[in-house]
């Protein structure tokens, strides 16, 4: 009865508030309701106007008025053609019909939904401490993980499927490869430098399942070796690398478009600035002779002491993930605008072009932006909030505290089962022997040591493509 606990009466809390606020959107609200505008295409009457084409009405009354006998009128106008765009507000209404819409609203709220389920759950364990009782919020995070992969994997396919993704199918098998081989050259670092916890995590494991093969009175040699532990590890990796891939670009292109709307503005340019750099930083705490070694172990001069101890220094690196994570999403209406302005950025790079195009042509290259939005905010937020959840997994599951206590990585020792209790409680005991404390850290630290560095490669590449292989 223990998993029927307070845990329980807040997930249930959680559960209904989200069936009674099912009409109220925070995903809307950072869309529609932070001034965000988009770029209307000029319809085929002010282009006829523009260019000095003939306006001839068509015979067919069935179609609109931009068809001919149910046809898009086509017509050429010049390249150069001076146009103004005109701009709208983004509404609730405007947003309902794009592409992927269902599964930005989805991931965002629920995202939400699961940072109150764990701050809920972060104050009632720390007045009373769990004891056997399972902390239901890890769900919650493991959802949210689970989620963002899926739908991060659900925007990658569509470069398999889309016959005209050549480009982007072979980008996405070369990072596969390329990530693959750095996660391999990773894995085999020593934890003197590199402190992700793998080996200790393993040899934990393995031990704890020995002896768990052995009071079954199976006969095993244990299980599985070192080497196919660290081989998943790496293909999980060079997978999260590649569907990091196309998100880091865009997210290095929307950066590298806000300095320039939002380089007079000291504050703004120095956050944004932040913000792209946070990810280089995140990674960093993870190298013990940069980071921890500075701070935990050596003294400087006029100082008695070193700034931090090591466990205050575990929970400064959680709660600079959390900063980071909080400061992306509070300049996601700024990064969004700058990827809507791509529409009016299009039309100046098409004046300086020599030639025609067609009316439809030109609509196409303009609504597409505004098409895309929810696509461009899948990739802005799923590496987030996917980041966010485990560093909390990280924190909770790997007995880590917000305030600098310190944490016992000691092995969990099973309770003292009697003749009478039921198998549930046995085999959780076990599993709680297994996968200790240790354990935990060396999984999802990897986890989130490798979502930062894959955040930082992305954004880095991308942002050398704009710098160099861009004229614009």
């Amino acid at each position: 009865m223990a998993l029927l606990g307070a845990q329980l009466v807040i997930t249930l809390i959680m559960v209904s508030l989200i069936q009674k606020l099912s009409s109220y959107s925070f995903a809307r609200w950072l869309l529609c309701s932070q001034g965000l505008y988009r770029y209307l295409y000029p319809v085929n009457s002010e282009l006829k106007t523009l260019a000095g084409v003939p306006k001839d009405r068509p015979k067919s009354k069935k179609g609109g008025k931009n068809e001919v006998n149910g046809k898009p009128e086509t017509f050429h106008i010049p390249r150069n053609l001076d146009i103004q765009l005109e701009t709208a507000p983004v509404t609730a209404l405007d947003v309902v019909h794009l592409r992927f819409y269902t599964e930005y609203i989805w991931i965002v709220d629920f995202s939400l939904y699961t940072c109150i389920v764990y701050i809920m759950s972060e104050l009632y364990t720390y007045v009373f401490p769990l004891k056997d009782e399972f902390n239901l919020s890890m769900v919650w995070c493991l959802l949210v993980v689970l989620f963002s992969f899926k739908i991060l994997l659900s925007l990658t396919k569509q470069y398999f499927i889309s016959e005209e993704s050549i480009g982007e199918r072979s980008t996405c098998i070369v990072s596969f490869c390329v990530f693959l081989l750095i996660a391999m050259m990773v894995l085999i670092v020593d934890d003197k430098n590199l402190e992700l916890g793998v080996d200790p995590a393993y040899d934990s494991f393995y031990e704890n399942a020995s002896k768990f093969l052995e009071n079954q009175g199976l006969s095993s040699v244990g299980p599985a070796s070192k080497l196919i532990i660290k081989l998943s590890l790496a293909v999980w990796a060079a997978l999260i690398g590649t569907l990091f891939t196309f998100p880091g670009f865009r997210v290095a292109r929307m950066h590298w478009d806000s300095l320039r709307y939002y380089g007079e503005n000291k504050l703004k340019y120095v956050l944004l600035n932040a913000n792209f750099a946070m990810p280089f930083v995140l990674a960093l705490m993870w190298v013990r002779p940069v980071t921890r070694h500075y701070l935990t172990v050596r003294v400087f001069s006029g100082m008695e002491g070193p700034i931090m101890t090591s466990d205050q220094y575990d929970s400064f690196r959680l709660i600079l993930i959390v900063a980071a994570m909080v400061l992306r999403l509070a300049l996601m209406p700024q990064q969004l605008q700058a990827y809507l302005d791509m529409a009016q950025r299009r039309l100046e790079e098409q004046k300086k072009e020599a030639g025609r195009i067609t009316n439809v042509e030109l609509q196409k290259k303009i609504a597409s932006v505004f098409y895309y939005l929810c696509v461009v905010a899948l990739q802005y937020v799923c590496p987030v909030v996917m980041l966010l959840c485990l560093a909390l997994m990280y924190k909770s599951l790997g007995g880590y505290s917000w305030a600098g206590a310190a944490g016992d990585v000691s092995q969990d020792e099973p309770a003292d089962i009697s003749d009478n209790m039921e198998q549930f409680q046995m085999a959780l005991e076990n599993l709680k022997m297994i996968f200790s404390r240790v354990v935990y850290r060396g999984v999802f630290g990897f986890a989130t040591w490798w979502c930062c560095w894959c955040q930082f490669l992305t954004t880095s590449l991308g942002t050398m493509y704009q710098t160099y292989f861009r004229l614009s």
